[in-house]
């Protein structure tokens, strides 16, 4: 019951911080989940398939071949979707998943890799998206304290307003 109380007392954060669009509950802002149309700036891999009652990392060393395969997999696949970036543009972020697998955001970095694609696809102006990135960017806190992050979900539902 005291639970359940605190939680009242601290909006969102009880039973998560909803994300709404048009009335509708369309995620959870602390929450990652699967963007993987080619419209959309895609979200870190999660070793859980955004399963929220399983968060957790891979658990597979940088030695395992089994992991060593996801990550040149996915490597693969950005390369392939964003033509013109090459292996060095991709930031770890967008190939590895973090320890609970549900991370809601990605890095300035793996959004910017992203939006030629995603300016080609949607026809419409580079610099449009990547201001959009910019604005959708949080900077660490005070400035000192963690990177500077995109949450994806807040960022695509931007990006379908910019018509």
């Amino acid at each position: 019951m005291l639970i359940s109380f605190a939680g009242k007392l601290s909006k969102g954060q009880g039973d998560g911080e909803k994300v709404t669009l048009n009335g509708k509950t369309v995620g959870y802002a602390l929450l990652g989940q699967k963007f993987d149309k080619p419209q959309y700036f895609w979200s870190r891999p999660s070793a859980v398939g955004y399963n929220a009652a399983g968060s957790a990392g891979s658990n597979k060393g940088p030695s395992n071949p089994d992991y060593l395969k996801d990550v040149q997999s996915r490597i693969d696949t950005l390369l392939k979707y964003n033509p013109g970036i090459k292996k060095s543009d991709i930031p770890a972020d967008m190939v590895t998943s973090s320890g609970s697998g549900l991370d809601p955001a990605i890095s300035p970095q793996g959004a910017a890799i992203q939006i030629k694609r995603i300016a080609a696809i949607r026809k419409i102006d580079e610099k449009q998206v990547a201001d959009l990135v910019a604005v959708n960017t949080q900077k660490p806190l005070l400035g000192l304290f963690g990177p500077s992050t995109v949450n994806v979900l807040e960022l695509n539902i931007a990006l379908d307003k910019l018509k």
